[in-house]
């Protein structure tokens, strides 16, 4: 979510009865030169504040239950429950404003491998089976930092199954990933991503539906200079 990246988490899973065409999915690693970094995952539902509001007063929207406020929260705590425990992770850390409806999960990890499978692992818990799969890498020696994403066709195939009305939930909702560095970046494979104007930062934003049908893929190889 990348439909089911760790950026939806479980928190994700529990708004989407809510959610409308506009709503962000913002995932941000900042790497450090010794391979050490932290990330940030952020739901952005700000723009659409007035009709979930609405909706969180309701007990069901098209046949979903309208999870309470303290349900969203208590998928976000048991998130933060796992992550500690993990391997190579640290100073985990979640924000909710439930006034806007932006909620944040934020870590450290010793290495960047170390989020790989979390998503995955996460949504196992929940007994969800996850729809592609990320794995990253940074080469310390050559200074490479890359992110592999494979799609699977489940996925699509349970999109298609929605309703229209469902569907269009998606409409316009988009996926960011932010990656910024220490060093400068000396280039970028992804076509479709940009590279800021201070060299040290580079985005790739798209639309989930385009992700979701394999339209794009958001796999990179991001060279830092030596």
């Amino acid at each position: 979510m990348n439909l089911k990246q760790f950026y939806q988490l479980l928190l994700f899973i529990a708004l989407v009865p809510l959610l409308s065409s506009c709503f962000e999915v913002i995932e941000e690693i900042s790497m450090k030169n010794d391979g050490t970094g932290d990330i940030v995952l952020t739901i952005n539902l700000s723009q659409s504040k007035t009709k979930v509001a609405s909706v969180m007063l309701l007990d069901s929207v098209q046949g979903y239950k309208v999870p309470s406020k303290q349900k969203i929260q208590q998928e976000l705590n048991e998130a933060v429950a796992y992550l500690r425990k993990s391997e190579g992770i640290s100073n985990v850390k979640s924000t909710s404003d439930f006034d806007n409806y932006i909620a944040a999960i934020s870590f450290s990890f010793k290495d960047v491998s170390n989020i790989n499978n979390i998503t995955k692992n996460i949504l196992a818990r929940q007994k969800i089976k996850a729809a592609n799969t990320s794995f990253y890498a940074y080469n310390k020696a050559t200074k490479t930092f890359s992110r592999k994403y494979q799609v699977t066709g489940t996925a699509k195939t349970e999109f298609n199954k929605l309703k229209a009305k469902d569907k269009a939930v998606f409409n316009g909702a988009t996926y960011t990933s932010i990656y910024r560095f220490e060093s400068v970046v000396t280039s970028s494979s992804n076509p479709a991503s940009n590279i800021s104007k201070s060299k040290k930062a580079v985005m790739l934003k798209s639309s989930i539906t385009d992700l979701i049908n394999g339209k794009v893929n958001v796999s990179n190889n991001i060279q830092l200079s030596k």
